[in-house]
Protein backbone atom coordinates (compact mmCIF):
# COMPACT_ATOMS: atom_id res chain seq x y z
CA UNK A 1 0.00 0.00 0.00
CA UNK A 2 0.92 3.71 -0.67
CA UNK A 3 1.11 6.18 2.24
CA UNK A 4 0.04 9.23 1.60
CA UNK A 5 0.19 12.77 3.41
CA UNK A 6 -2.62 15.52 2.68
CA UNK A 7 -1.80 18.77 4.76
CA UNK A 8 -5.61 20.83 4.27
CA UNK A 9 -6.94 17.53 5.11
CA UNK A 10 -10.37 18.56 6.65
CA UNK A 11 -10.63 21.10 3.74
CA UNK A 12 -13.29 20.89 0.30
CA UNK A 13 -10.24 19.70 -1.61
CA UNK A 14 -8.70 17.56 0.79
CA UNK A 15 -11.61 15.50 2.13
CA UNK A 16 -12.21 14.58 -1.58
CA UNK A 17 -8.69 13.78 -2.11
CA UNK A 18 -8.47 11.17 0.69
CA UNK A 19 -11.83 9.96 -0.31
CA UNK A 20 -10.25 9.04 -3.38
CA UNK A 21 -6.85 7.79 -2.23
CA UNK A 22 -8.39 5.24 0.25
CA UNK A 23 -10.96 3.85 -2.97
CA UNK A 24 -7.38 3.72 -4.16
CA UNK A 25 -5.96 1.51 -1.25
CA UNK A 26 -3.60 4.51 0.26
CA UNK A 27 -3.08 4.55 3.69
CA UNK A 28 -4.09 7.92 4.18
CA UNK A 29 -2.05 10.21 6.88
CA UNK A 30 -3.90 13.86 7.55
CA UNK A 31 -2.58 17.08 9.20
CA UNK A 32 -4.84 19.40 11.29
CA UNK A 33 -4.05 22.69 12.90
CA UNK A 34 -4.86 22.15 16.32
CA UNK A 35 -8.09 24.49 18.18
CA UNK A 36 -10.07 24.56 20.30
CA UNK A 37 -12.32 22.05 18.42
CA UNK A 38 -11.74 18.50 17.83
CA UNK A 39 -11.22 17.17 14.57
CA UNK A 40 -13.69 18.78 12.66
CA UNK A 41 -13.58 15.53 10.20
CA UNK A 42 -17.56 16.88 8.83
CA UNK A 43 -16.46 16.64 5.61
CA UNK A 44 -14.70 13.90 5.38
CA UNK A 45 -17.78 11.93 6.96
CA UNK A 46 -20.29 13.26 4.23
CA UNK A 47 -17.90 11.06 1.74
CA UNK A 48 -16.79 8.17 3.45
CA UNK A 49 -17.35 5.69 5.83
CA UNK A 50 -15.22 7.75 8.43
CA UNK A 51 -15.60 4.63 11.29
CA UNK A 52 -14.68 2.03 9.32
CA UNK A 53 -11.26 3.85 7.90
CA UNK A 54 -10.24 6.34 11.02
CA UNK A 55 -7.40 5.09 12.77
CA UNK A 56 -7.07 1.97 10.41
CA UNK A 57 -6.31 3.78 6.98
CA UNK A 58 -7.16 6.89 7.98
CA UNK A 59 -5.09 9.00 10.51
CA UNK A 60 -5.18 12.39 11.71
CA UNK A 61 -2.79 14.41 12.95
CA UNK A 62 -1.60 17.24 14.87
CA UNK A 63 0.49 19.69 12.73
CA UNK A 64 1.21 22.95 11.19
CA UNK A 65 2.98 23.67 7.87
CA UNK A 66 4.47 26.55 9.43
CA UNK A 67 6.27 24.75 12.24
CA UNK A 68 9.17 23.02 10.30
CA UNK A 69 10.13 20.63 13.29
CA UNK A 70 6.65 19.50 13.92
CA UNK A 71 6.68 18.28 10.05
CA UNK A 72 10.04 17.03 9.91
CA UNK A 73 9.00 14.76 12.87
CA UNK A 74 6.18 13.53 11.59
CA UNK A 75 7.27 12.81 7.75
CA UNK A 76 10.18 10.98 9.13
CA UNK A 77 7.72 8.98 11.33
CA UNK A 78 5.47 7.44 8.56
CA UNK A 79 7.75 7.92 5.69
CA UNK A 80 5.09 8.64 3.13
CA UNK A 81 5.41 7.93 -0.69
CA UNK A 82 3.27 11.15 -1.62
CA UNK A 83 2.65 14.36 -0.26
CA UNK A 84 -0.17 16.49 -1.26
CA UNK A 85 0.22 20.08 0.29
CA UNK A 86 -3.18 21.54 0.01
CA UNK A 87 -2.91 23.61 3.17
CA UNK A 88 -3.86 27.03 2.85
CA UNK A 89 -5.50 30.33 3.80
CA UNK A 90 -7.28 30.21 1.01
CA UNK A 91 -9.61 33.05 0.92
CA UNK A 92 -9.09 35.76 -1.25
CA UNK A 93 -10.36 38.65 0.01
CA UNK A 94 -9.32 37.50 3.87
CA UNK A 95 -5.75 37.76 2.15
CA UNK A 96 -5.82 41.51 1.94
CA UNK A 97 -6.81 41.45 6.21
CA UNK A 98 -3.61 38.82 7.15
CA UNK A 99 -2.01 39.25 4.21
CA UNK A 100 1.62 38.24 6.84
CA UNK A 101 0.03 34.92 7.72
CA UNK A 102 -1.41 34.09 4.37
CA UNK A 103 2.68 34.37 3.23
CA UNK A 104 3.43 32.36 6.43
CA UNK A 105 0.82 29.47 5.31
CA UNK A 106 0.83 29.76 2.17
CA UNK A 107 4.30 30.28 0.90
CA UNK A 108 6.56 29.42 3.78
CA UNK A 109 4.71 26.01 4.88
CA UNK A 110 5.89 24.81 1.05
CA UNK A 111 8.95 26.02 1.36
CA UNK A 112 8.97 23.68 4.60
CA UNK A 113 7.81 21.16 3.08
CA UNK A 114 10.17 20.98 -0.11
CA UNK A 115 12.97 21.28 2.00
CA UNK A 116 11.90 18.13 4.29
CA UNK A 117 11.83 16.19 1.12
CA UNK A 118 14.93 17.74 -0.04
CA UNK A 119 16.81 16.40 3.12
CA UNK A 120 15.19 12.67 2.94
CA UNK A 121 16.59 9.25 2.69
CA UNK A 122 13.50 8.53 1.09
CA UNK A 123 12.09 9.53 -2.25
CA UNK A 124 8.85 11.56 -1.73
CA UNK A 125 6.59 12.64 -4.45
CA UNK A 126 5.30 16.41 -3.63
CA UNK A 127 2.37 17.97 -4.68
CA UNK A 128 1.86 21.50 -4.45
CA UNK A 129 -1.73 23.24 -4.58
CA UNK A 130 -1.09 26.22 -6.81
CA UNK A 131 -3.67 28.73 -8.33
CA UNK A 132 -5.17 30.70 -11.51
CA UNK A 133 -5.15 33.61 -8.37
CA UNK A 134 -1.35 33.83 -9.59
CA UNK A 135 -2.63 34.78 -12.88
CA UNK A 136 -4.42 38.05 -11.97
CA UNK A 137 -5.54 40.47 -14.14
CA UNK A 138 -4.91 39.48 -18.28
CA UNK A 139 -6.49 40.83 -20.92
CA UNK A 140 -5.25 37.42 -22.77
CA UNK A 141 -7.34 34.04 -22.24
CA UNK A 142 -7.54 31.47 -21.97
CA UNK A 143 -4.40 30.84 -19.55
CA UNK A 144 -2.34 28.00 -19.96
CA UNK A 145 0.86 26.76 -18.25
CA UNK A 146 3.22 29.42 -20.46
CA UNK A 147 1.04 32.47 -19.52
CA UNK A 148 2.15 35.65 -17.62
CA UNK A 149 1.65 35.35 -14.01
CA UNK A 150 0.92 38.70 -12.30
CA UNK A 151 -1.25 38.16 -9.15
CA UNK A 152 -3.57 40.58 -7.66
CA UNK A 153 -3.90 39.82 -4.30
CA UNK A 154 -1.52 38.77 -1.05
CA UNK A 155 -3.38 35.31 -1.53
CA UNK A 156 -2.03 35.21 -5.33
CA UNK A 157 1.62 36.12 -4.86
CA UNK A 158 2.07 34.10 -1.95
CA UNK A 159 0.63 30.97 -3.81
CA UNK A 160 3.21 32.39 -7.08
CA UNK A 161 6.11 32.56 -4.49
CA UNK A 162 5.54 28.46 -3.56
CA UNK A 163 4.74 27.90 -7.22
CA UNK A 164 8.07 29.09 -8.08
CA UNK A 165 10.23 27.64 -5.36
CA UNK A 166 8.39 24.10 -6.85
CA UNK A 167 10.51 24.96 -9.80
CA UNK A 168 13.14 25.73 -8.53
CA UNK A 169 13.56 22.81 -6.31
CA UNK A 170 12.64 20.46 -8.78
CA UNK A 171 15.42 21.64 -11.01
CA UNK A 172 18.06 22.17 -8.31
CA UNK A 173 17.82 19.12 -6.34
CA UNK A 174 16.01 16.70 -8.98
CA UNK A 175 12.64 15.94 -6.75
CA UNK A 176 9.47 14.76 -7.74
CA UNK A 177 7.83 18.15 -7.52
CA UNK A 178 4.54 19.46 -9.05
CA UNK A 179 2.07 22.32 -9.45
CA UNK A 180 -1.52 21.93 -10.24
CA UNK A 181 -2.78 24.97 -11.39
CA UNK A 182 -6.07 24.86 -10.59
CA UNK A 183 -8.76 26.71 -11.58
CA UNK A 184 -12.13 27.07 -9.10
CA UNK A 185 -13.42 24.24 -8.04
CA UNK A 186 -16.69 24.36 -5.54
CA UNK A 187 -19.04 21.72 -4.17
CA UNK A 188 -21.08 21.30 -1.71
CA UNK A 189 -18.56 21.04 1.01
CA UNK A 190 -17.06 24.66 -0.57
CA UNK A 191 -16.21 26.78 2.28
CA UNK A 192 -19.34 29.16 3.51
CA UNK A 193 -17.36 32.49 3.18
CA UNK A 194 -16.86 31.19 -0.74
CA UNK A 195 -19.06 33.42 -3.33
CA UNK A 196 -20.88 30.21 -4.56
CA UNK A 197 -21.67 28.78 -0.97
CA UNK A 198 -22.15 32.21 -0.07
CA UNK A 199 -25.29 32.19 -2.69
CA UNK A 200 -26.76 28.70 -2.07
CA UNK A 201 -26.48 28.67 1.80
CA UNK A 202 -28.34 32.78 1.38
CA UNK A 203 -30.60 31.65 -0.97
CA UNK A 204 -31.72 28.50 1.08
CA UNK A 205 -31.82 30.33 4.39
CA UNK A 206 -34.83 33.33 2.23
CA UNK A 207 -36.29 30.64 0.63
CA UNK A 208 -36.94 28.96 4.12
CA UNK A 209 -37.71 32.43 5.58
CA UNK A 210 -34.82 32.26 7.58
CA UNK A 211 -33.42 35.75 6.86
CA UNK A 212 -34.40 38.56 4.65
CA UNK A 213 -31.82 39.32 2.16
CA UNK A 214 -28.32 38.31 1.10
CA UNK A 215 -25.46 41.23 0.36
CA UNK A 216 -22.25 40.07 -1.61
CA UNK A 217 -19.57 41.80 -2.86
CA UNK A 218 -19.89 41.68 -7.12
CA UNK A 219 -22.46 40.09 -9.41
CA UNK A 220 -20.00 40.47 -12.80
CA UNK A 221 -16.87 38.65 -11.94
CA UNK A 222 -16.57 35.52 -14.17
CA UNK A 223 -14.56 32.79 -13.26
CA UNK A 224 -13.79 28.82 -14.60
CA UNK A 225 -15.90 26.66 -12.13
CA UNK A 226 -15.39 22.87 -12.05
CA UNK A 227 -16.38 20.51 -9.19
CA UNK A 228 -13.85 19.77 -6.60
CA UNK A 229 -14.69 16.09 -6.94
CA UNK A 230 -13.34 15.81 -10.85
CA UNK A 231 -10.33 18.00 -9.86
CA UNK A 232 -8.62 15.61 -7.25
CA UNK A 233 -8.60 13.33 -9.84
CA UNK A 234 -6.46 15.44 -12.08
CA UNK A 235 -4.96 15.99 -8.96
CA UNK A 236 -3.96 12.52 -8.73
CA UNK A 237 -2.97 12.04 -11.93
CA UNK A 238 -0.43 14.17 -11.91
CA UNK A 239 1.03 12.32 -8.83
CA UNK A 240 1.33 9.15 -11.24
CA UNK A 241 2.80 10.86 -14.42
CA UNK A 242 6.72 9.13 -15.29
CA UNK A 243 7.65 12.77 -14.88
CA UNK A 244 6.86 15.92 -12.80
CA UNK A 245 5.40 18.88 -14.50
CA UNK A 246 3.13 21.74 -14.05
CA UNK A 247 -0.31 21.22 -14.99
CA UNK A 248 -3.57 23.84 -15.53
CA UNK A 249 -6.35 21.75 -14.33
CA UNK A 250 -9.94 23.72 -15.88
CA UNK A 251 -13.11 23.24 -17.43
CA UNK A 252 -12.20 25.97 -20.13
CA UNK A 253 -15.29 27.61 -19.89
CA UNK A 254 -16.12 30.71 -17.94
CA UNK A 255 -19.15 31.99 -16.48
CA UNK A 256 -20.52 35.27 -14.00
CA UNK A 257 -21.43 35.34 -10.26
CA UNK A 258 -24.88 36.55 -12.27
CA UNK A 259 -24.75 32.98 -14.46
CA UNK A 260 -24.52 31.17 -10.98
CA UNK A 261 -27.10 33.36 -9.32
CA UNK A 262 -29.75 31.98 -12.49
CA UNK A 263 -29.29 28.96 -12.14
CA UNK A 264 -29.89 28.42 -8.52
CA UNK A 265 -33.37 30.55 -9.30
CA UNK A 266 -33.98 27.98 -12.07
CA UNK A 267 -33.82 25.20 -10.18
CA UNK A 268 -36.32 26.67 -7.71
CA UNK A 269 -38.65 28.26 -10.43
CA UNK A 270 -38.32 31.31 -9.63
CA UNK A 271 -38.35 33.90 -11.86
CA UNK A 272 -35.63 36.97 -10.90
CA UNK A 273 -33.99 39.74 -12.68
CA UNK A 274 -31.19 42.43 -11.95
CA UNK A 275 -32.15 45.75 -11.32
CA UNK A 276 -29.87 49.10 -10.77
CA UNK A 277 -26.40 49.58 -11.17
CA UNK A 278 -22.87 49.08 -9.52
CA UNK A 279 -23.41 49.25 -5.87
CA UNK A 280 -27.36 49.70 -6.29
CA UNK A 281 -27.37 46.35 -8.74
CA UNK A 282 -29.65 43.91 -7.00
CA UNK A 283 -31.81 40.56 -7.33
CA UNK A 284 -35.63 41.25 -7.40
CA UNK A 285 -38.20 38.43 -8.16
CA UNK A 286 -41.77 39.02 -9.71
CA UNK A 287 -43.26 40.06 -6.60
CA UNK A 288 -40.51 42.74 -6.13
CA UNK A 289 -38.93 41.14 -3.00
CA UNK A 290 -35.46 41.79 -3.14
CA UNK A 291 -33.71 38.81 -2.97
CA UNK A 292 -29.51 39.85 -3.14
CA UNK A 293 -28.21 43.11 -2.83
CA UNK A 294 -24.79 44.55 -3.40
CA UNK A 295 -22.38 45.52 -0.05
CA UNK A 296 -19.17 47.33 -1.25
CA UNK A 297 -17.45 46.23 2.35
CA UNK A 298 -17.36 42.72 0.09
CA UNK A 299 -15.33 44.36 -2.79
CA UNK A 300 -11.98 43.63 -2.64
CA UNK A 301 -9.16 46.14 -3.29
CA UNK A 302 -8.18 45.15 -6.68
CA UNK A 303 -10.56 42.59 -7.81
CA UNK A 304 -9.66 39.73 -11.08
CA UNK A 305 -12.80 40.37 -13.91
CA UNK A 306 -12.15 37.36 -15.51
CA UNK A 307 -10.19 33.86 -15.15
CA UNK A 308 -10.68 31.70 -18.12
CA UNK A 309 -8.65 28.25 -18.24
CA UNK A 310 -6.77 26.15 -20.82
CA UNK A 311 -6.51 22.74 -19.74
CA UNK A 312 -5.74 20.87 -23.04
CA UNK A 313 -2.43 20.05 -22.12
CA UNK A 314 -3.96 17.47 -18.79
CA UNK A 315 -5.90 16.13 -21.66
CA UNK A 316 -3.28 15.50 -23.49
CA UNK A 317 -0.80 14.31 -21.32
CA UNK A 318 -2.62 12.76 -18.05
CA UNK A 319 -5.78 12.06 -20.05
CA UNK A 320 -8.35 13.82 -17.35
CA UNK A 321 -11.32 15.94 -18.43
CA UNK A 322 -14.18 17.79 -16.88
CA UNK A 323 -16.88 15.88 -15.42
CA UNK A 324 -19.74 17.73 -14.33
CA UNK A 325 -21.62 21.04 -16.09
CA UNK A 326 -21.58 24.57 -14.56
CA UNK A 327 -25.47 23.71 -14.42
CA UNK A 328 -25.08 20.61 -12.75
CA UNK A 329 -22.35 22.06 -10.22
CA UNK A 330 -24.70 24.80 -9.53
CA UNK A 331 -28.11 22.70 -9.19
CA UNK A 332 -26.10 19.94 -6.72
CA UNK A 333 -24.79 22.74 -4.69
CA UNK A 334 -27.81 24.69 -4.28
CA UNK A 335 -29.99 21.48 -3.95
CA UNK A 336 -27.92 20.32 -0.74
CA UNK A 337 -27.79 23.68 1.32
CA UNK A 338 -31.74 23.48 0.56
CA UNK A 339 -31.89 20.44 2.74
CA UNK A 340 -28.78 21.54 5.01
CA UNK A 341 -31.41 24.74 5.71
CA UNK A 342 -34.95 22.42 6.04
CA UNK A 343 -32.63 20.30 8.60
CA UNK A 344 -31.89 22.70 10.86
CA UNK A 345 -35.66 23.84 11.14
CA UNK A 346 -36.77 21.00 12.07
Amino acid sequence: MKKALITGITGQTGSYLAALLLKKNYIVYGIKRRTSSVYNTARLEELINFKEYFNKKLFILYGDVTDYSNLDSIIKKIQPDEIYNLAAQSHVQVSFEIPEYTTQVNAVGALNLLNIIKNSQKKIKFYQASTSEMFGCQNKMPLNEKSKMNPASPYGAAKLYAYNLVRNYRDSYKIFATNGILFNHESPLRGENFVTRKITIGISEIFHGVKNILEIGNFNSKRDWGHAKDYVEAIWKIMQYKKPLDLVIATNKSYSIKDFIKECFKFLKIEIRFIGKGINEKVVDKNGKTWIKINKKFIRPKDINTLLGDARLAKKIIKWKNKTSFKNLAIEMIKEDLRRTSLKLY
